[in-house]
C-alpha cells in the first residue's frame, strides 16, 4: 500500500500490509511535526519511484486538468503504485481522479472517494477567460485562476 501525508493524517493505525510512501511523504510529516513518524517510522517503507512512472502521471494529470490540483509529492505517491503495483491509500479527490484515468487502484480513508473521473478547466476570476491548464496567475490580467469541473 502506498499512502499519502492525507491518508496517515486520517489513520490512527497502520494497515497490516507492507506500507511504502515516497519521501516526500515523510519531509511533509516532518514539516508539520507530526509524531506519526516517531511511531511508525519503522514501519514506513520510503522508497522512490522512476522518471518514467513520474512522466505516465504528469500526462495523465495534464490531460485531465488535475496537474495544477497536485504537488510534486501527490504526483510521486501515484508514480510509486505504478511502479510498484501497489494499491494508493488516500482521501485526495485529485490523487484519487488521476488513479482511476490510469488504472491504478486507490482505497479511502475518511472519505467515500470520488464516483466518476472529473476532468477541469480553469477560469480566470478577472477577466473570465477559460484555460484547459493551471497557471498562478492569468496571462492576460493578472487575476487569480479558479479549478471548475469540465462539462
Amino acid at each position: 500500500m502506498i499512502l499519502d501525508t492525507s491518508a496517515l493524517f486520517s489513520m490512527e493505525d497502520l494497515p497490516q500490509e507492507d506500507v511504502v510512501i515516497p519521501a516526500g511523504v515523510a519531509d511533509e510529516l516532518k514539516k508539520y511535526n507530526d509524531r506519526r513518524l516517531d511511531r511508525w517510522g519503522d514501519l514506513l517503507r520510503i522508497s522512490d519511484c522512476t522518471e518514467l512512472s513520474l512522466n505516465k502521471v504528469k500526462d495523465a494529470a495534464s490531460k485531465s486538468g488535475d496537474a495544477g490540483r497536485l504537488s510534486n509529492v501527490d504526483v510521486s505517491v501515484i508514480a510509486l503504485a505504478v511502479d510498484l503495483g501497489g494499491v494508493v491509500v488516500t482521501d485526495d479527490f485529485s490523487i484519487q481522479n488521476v488513479c482511476k484515468i490510469i488504472g491504478v487502484e486507490y482505497v479511502p480513508v475518511a472519505t467515500e472517494g470520488i464516483k466518476r473521473v472529473e476532468k477541469w478547466n480553469y477560469r480566470c476570476s478577472g477577466c473570465g477567460k477559460w484555460y484547459k491548464e493551471s497557471m498562478r496567475d492569468c496571462p492576460i490580467c493578472g487575476s487569480s485562476m479558479r479549478a471548475h469541473r469540465k462539462r
